[in-house]
C-alpha cells in the first residue's frame, strides 16, 4: 500500500458475507450458500474497496459468493480478481449446536440480549470439531501476522465471517480474546483496521482500527 516516513502500511478491509437463510438455525462452519441479490448493497461495498488489492477469502462458499458478488457488482473496477481460500479464517466451529433452533437454544441456555456470543468464556461447543470462541482467535491471529509479512505495504481485502473479523479487531484492540464482542458486525459491513511496521525495527508494529461496520449503501442515501 504505502510506505510515509519510513512506516509501512498495511490496510486490511475486513467484509462479513452476505445474508444465510439458515432457516432460524445455528449454522457455524456448515457450508451454506448465502442471499447475494441486492444488487445496492455490492455496488456500494464495491465502491468503497480498493481497486489493487490482494483478495482473501474464509474457506466456505458464502464468502467465496460474496466476494465474487462484490467483484460482478463492480462495473470491472475489482475483475476479474483472483481470491485466495483460507480455513484458518472460517468461522467458529459450533460443534453439535450447529443446525439446531437459534431462539430454542438461547432460551435452553439464558442467554440474553446482554450476551453477544453463545459461547462464554473458552466454552468449547460440544461434539466433533467444536471450538472455543478463543480457539478461533488461535487459529486466526497467526494467519493474519504471516499475511501482514507476506503482502506488507499492500491493501487486502478479506470477505469472511463475523466471529473472524471480531477476532482480528481484538488482535488490533491488544486486549482479552472477548474484547471485541461489544462491536456489531453486520453481513456486508466494512471493517478497516491498518497495521503499521517500522522496517528499522524488529518489533511487532502496532494497529489502528480505522473503521468498523461501515454499511455504504446507507451512508449513501443521506
Amino acid at each position: 500500500m504505502t510506505t510515509t516516513h519510513d512506516v509501512v502500511e498495511t490496510r486490511w478491509w475486513w467484509v462479513r458475507h452476505a445474508p444465510v437463510p439458515d432457516g432460524g438455525r445455528i449454522y457455524g462452519q456448515r457450508d451454506l450458500d448465502c442471499d447475494c441479490s441486492d444488487a445496492k448493497v455490492f455496488r456500494a461495498v464495491a465502491g468503497v474497496l480498493p481497486r489493487r488489492a490482494v483478495w482473501l477469502t474464509s474457506d466456505l462458499k458464502r464468502a467465496k459468493q460474496t466476494a465474487a458478488a462484490i467483484q460482478a457488482a463492480s462495473e470491472g473496477k475489482h475483475t476479474p480478481l483472483e481470491m485466495t481460500a483460507h480455513v484458518e479464517f472460517n468461522e467458529q466451529h459450533l460443534g453439535d449446536w450447529q443446525g439446531r433452533d437459534r431462539l430454542e437454544f438461547r432460551r435452553e441456555r439464558g442467554i440474553t440480549p446482554m450476551h453477544f456470543w453463545l459461547t462464554q468464556g473458552n466454552e468449547k461447543a460440544p461434539g466433533h470439531g467444536g471450538e472455543s470462541y478463543p480457539d478461533l482467535v488461535d487459529r486466526v491471529t497467526p494467519l493474519i501476522g504471516a499475511l501482514n509479512d507476506k503482502f506488507a505495504g499492500q491493501q487486502i481485502i478479506t470477505v469472511t465471517h463475523g466471529g473472524t473479523i471480531r477476532a482480528a479487531i481484538g488482535l488490533a484492540l491488544g486486549g482479552p480474546h472477548d474484547i471485541a464482542h461489544s462491536f456489531t458486525i453486520d453481513n456486508v459491513s466494512v471493517t478497516v483496521l491498518e497495521h503499521l511496521r517500522d522496517p528499522k525495527s524488529a518489533g511487532p508494529g502496532r494497529w489502528r482500527v480505522l473503521t468498523v461496520n461501515h454499511r455504504p449503501w446507507i451512508t449513501e442515501n443521506h
